[in-house]
């Protein structure tokens, strides 16, 4: 089964996760989500295989964040929302497989799908 991948390719770490999961042999799917954002319902879906609060897959340092008036207290559905709506919302990167997906950092937590 392919891995679906989630990254910015500008990213240090995305690229990390992408070497890490090649050396080892896993075939990879890439997903440049800057350039093709995912939809609400994608998001919902990846925070499901996460298992995570929607906070947790934020990256709670953009700018965007902190204009959006976004925090810890935010609803889901406002958090969803702004991700679907600033893809640099999302943090990087994030692998899936099946029914399970985990984010990249450390890049070793990438193993978990393999």
């Amino acid at each position: 089964m392919s891995v679906i991948y989630w990254h910015n390719s500008r990213c240090s770490k995305s690229r990390a996760g992408l070497e890490f999961l090649a050396e080892r042999g896993a075939h990879v799917t890439e997903r440049r989500y800057l350039d093709d954002a995912p939809d609400v319902a994608e998001i919902r879906a990846v925070l499901a295989k996460l298992g995570l609060p929607a906070i947790e897959m934020m990256r709670r340092g953009e700018r965007v964040f902190k204009a959006l008036g976004l925090g810890r207290d935010s609803a889901e559905d406002a958090l969803i929302a702004a991700m679907a709506a600033h893809p640099i919302l999302i943090e990087r990167p994030i692998a899936i497989k099946g029914a399970r997906a985990v984010i990249g950092r450390p890049t070793e937590a990438l193993g978990a799908l393999l």
